[in-house]
């Protein structure tokens, strides 16, 4: 665990060059705005550790799967966001040595991502080895008032050198993906352009044949005013650059300020790329940097204003939610149903960008409270898109009769994960879409959703579940055979209980939809039968037939539902037990040796048990928390903010207070020693959960929001803001109680300690502390 970023509520902020961390806080300090992004690598040459990442939503590469031995069924390729035209480099050549602080005695050294206006700033002091003295100030953002771009200012004084300086703002499209399966470059060159102010490289993707254009315009200034300069155009295979020379004078500031785009066919005809970039750089260079840096600010000032969560009396723990909450809003702004939230966003290049279960089991519920009910509609709105390829990716598993399964990693529906036990075994990724479409409906009321598209998503994934059981003849029930749950520390298992569980809950769920549909809107239900051959009676037999008769393992004994059979044949240690050089399992044990063990990384039984605990009694949940907790090692980013929440409900501030601050600060403090390939941005939505739905009790039952807070000992108090069916709440715990302050034009009615508050429009209660 690493513990070098400074405290602060509103910045993260790393004092002091570490090149050892750098790749680290190249994924801390990343900058995006749903539409583009990069990892906050130096403008400047730098030789030393770094890996580049500049990213366009939506344009991807189809990776030719590279595996030892080819299965029947396996993906062809795993598709992957890729490594996009490099738009931040600025080179800087000091008489006859380029600066590169990989080479140079960095004296001073600062790095601060300011979360409440959403910039980054960085400032060094170095000496060349020559002995050349500079010092650097550079701020950077990707707008999201104007979401395909992004500026820079970079101010560099010489303090003990005057002669020649050379600027040169480039973009540099010949880059590559780490994670390439054959050191492939997957961009070819369109056009390219120099202009007197600027310059741009358009560029198709291989295969794909997506293209994008991205561009410069630059403008410099010395002790802040304009100079005449020599320039020389440089042009190379995807690249091109201007570089500047002049005199300089020790002491004087040198100003580069730089305004890019990236403009993707994704959005525009490819014809039209350049003339459009062209126009957006005008625009941006022609409002300013400093125009374009206040936008920004009240760009954010809006989202914080909606979905910031305060926490009083815990500077690391204020720090940890806000920048949780700072990533998902620049991973995902919900204005466009094509695109969706890799588990690493803008921040690195694992996991490929591509879209996982994670989605719709984490980031749903955080975007229902935080955001306009569209933005969920529209991650909805990705699956249902994609429904035709779930059911080609079941029949190429054997399935029939228009069941789907949806992928475990996808960009356009097709299936692309390449390890066999994940692909065609962790079936569970379509029970969350079901149940993300079940979350959805019941948070916004929005039913109308269901007829429209939710029922034939349902019917589709319901099938799958029909055909995927077996009966037993010795048991005389419904098993669900061969199959991996969302602890994968655990492959090919017979029973896993989530599994089974989540999938007669989507039968059932599916029963009540149709028969809800059929009655409201029998025409539209009509039609869909006919569409996609519904055989109402028989197959809908069938789904119950299912339900009553599906076997779940459990132990009696214990009073636990069992993570699949034969749990308990495995030699039960607890995860305490294990010494400490044991840790991560996943980094130190053979895979043999991890499948063999009880360890389990992630929540799986108490996933389940999260999802569906208002099923379930106190003592059953305590039980199987009690059980389970104290056997997982919590080596999925996923994990901790279940457990955070389950602990919270059972009253246990302790354990539900550790697994908040992990959860919260996984990446922050490097837990898991894998903060160098990207951020874990999915989970973050997990650290919201701990707070809104762990701290603050909240859940939604009977159309109505219900609160059981509670303040953990180290906090003065902790409000947030919840979004519900048109209204917007500010919830605030604390000593005295809970206050309650509606914020909308509407009366509302919830539910604090189990009973019901009247808030009328514009005004605030306080709800006395139990």
């Amino acid at each position: 665990m690493k513990n070098y970023i400074l405290p602060d509520e509103w910045k993260i902020i790393e004092e002091g060059f570490n090149p050892e961390l750098n790749m680290i806080s190249e994924s801390l300090f990343s900058l995006g705005n749903g539409r583009m992004g990069q990892r906050a690598n130096f403008e400047e040459a730098y030789s030393g550790q770094t890996l580049p990442g500049n990213y366009v939503a939506g344009v991807y590469y189809p990776d030719k799967t590279r595996v030892g031995w080819w299965k029947n069924g396996y993906p062809e390729y795993f598709a992957k966001v890729l490594n996009a035209a490099n738009w931040i480099g600025i080179n800087i050549v000091l008489g006859d040595e380029q600066l590169d602080l990989a080479l140079a005695d960095v004296k001073a050294f600062r790095r601060e991502l300011n979360m409440k206006e959403g910039y980054l700033k960085r400032t060094f002091l170095a000496s060349t080895p020559q002995g050349k003295e500079v010092s650097v100030e550079t701020i950077r953002f990707c707008s999201l008032a104007d979401d395909a771009t992004g500026a820079i200012k970079y101010t560099i004084t010489p303090l003990n050198y005057s002669g020649p300086i050379t600027i040169t703002p480039y973009v540099d499209g010949d880059v590559v993906n780490k994670d390439s399966n054959y050191d492939e470059k997957f961009w070819d060159e369109v056009s390219k352009e120099n202009w007197a102010d600027g310059g741009y490289v358009q560029l198709r993707t291989r295969k794909t044949g997506f293209e994008v254009a991205t561009g410069q315009k630059y403008h410099l200034s010395a002790g802040g005013m304009s100079v005449s300069v020599n320039k020389q155009l440089i042009e190379k295979d995807k690249y091109i650059a201007t570089a500047l020379t002049l005199q300089t004078v020790a002491g004087q500031p040198i100003t580069i300020t730089k305004f890019a785009a990236n403009i993707s066919s994704l959005n525009y005809d490819s014809q039209a790329l350049k003339e459009v970039l062209i126009s957006t750089l005008n625009s941006i260079s022609a409002k300013g940097f400093d125009q374009m840096l206040a936008e920004q600010a009240a760009a954010w000032d809006k989202k914080w204003q909606h979905n910031d969560i305060i926490i009083e009396g815990d500077t690391s723990a204020q720090q940890g939610i806000r920048f949780n909450i700072f990533q998902l809003n620049q991973t995902y702004t919900g204005e466009d149903d094509r695109l969706n939230i890799g588990p690493k966003g803008f921040t690195g290049e694992k996991y490929g960008g591509s879209t996982y279960w994670d989605t719709e089991a984490y980031c749903v519920p955080f975007y229902l409270a935080t955001a306009d009910q569209k933005v969920t509609r529209n991650l909805l709105l990705y699956r249902y898109k994609q429904l035709g390829k779930a059911i080609e990716n079941a029949k190429l598993l054997g399935f029939n009769n228009g069941a789907a399964l949806y992928p475990m990693v996808t960009m356009d529906g097709t299936e692309c994960h390449n390890e066999w036990e994940i692909t065609f075994e962790e079936i569970h990724r379509n029970g969350a879409i079901a149940h993300a479409i079940f979350d959805y409906v019941r948070y916004t009321g929005d039913e109308q959703y269901l007829t429209d598209f939710g029922l034939e998503v349902l019917i589709a994934i319901a099938r799958f579940w029909a055909q995927r059981v077996n009966w037993s003849s010795d048991k005389a029930q419904y098993v669900m055979l061969g199959v991996t749950g969302p602890n994968e520390y655990e492959n090919n298992v017979n029973n896993n209980w989530y599994t089974s569980k989540l999938a007669t809950w989507c039968l059932q769920y599916t029963l009540t939809v149709a028969a809800k549909v059929k009655a409201e809107h029998s025409e539209v239900y009509a039609a869909l039968a006919t569409k996609i051959g519904l055989d109402e009676q028989a197959e809908f037999a069938k789904f119950r037939d299912i339900i009553a008769k599906m076997y779940y393992p459990k132990d009696e004994k214990l009073g636990i539902f069992l993570q699949q059979d034969g749990y308990l044949d495995k030699e039960q240690i607890l995860v305490n037990d294990l010494p400490a050089g044991d840790r991560p399992l996943n980094q130190k044990w053979s895979w043999d040796r991890i499948l063999r063990s009880c360890f389990i990384k992630q929540a799986d039984v108490l996933q389940g048990l999260y999802f569906f605990e208002y099923n379930y009694d106190i003592d059953t949940l305590r039980r199987n928390y009690d059980f389970y907790e104290p056997r997982t090692v919590h080596e999925s980013s996923l994990s901790p903010c279940v457990h955070a929440v389950i602990a919270a409900k059972l009253g246990d501030e302790a354990r539900a207070y550790e697994f908040y601050l992990r959860t919260s600060r996984l990446d922050l403090d490097d837990y898991n020693n894998d903060t160098e390939d990207g951020c874990h941005i999915t989970s973050m939505a997990g650290t919201w959960l701990a707070v809104v739905q762990g701290f603050g009790g909240m859940r939604v039952k009977d159309d109505k929001l219900y609160f059981n807070p509670f303040l953990p000992a180290k906090w003065g108090s902790f409000s947030f803001h919840i979004g519900f069916r048109g209204n917007l709440l500010n919830i605030k715990v604390g000593k005295e109680g809970v206050r309650i302050k509606n914020l909308s034009g509407n009366e509302i009615t919830v539910t604090i300690y189990n009973k019901d508050q009247k808030v009328t429009s514009d005004t605030e209660i306080l709800v006395e502390a139990r």
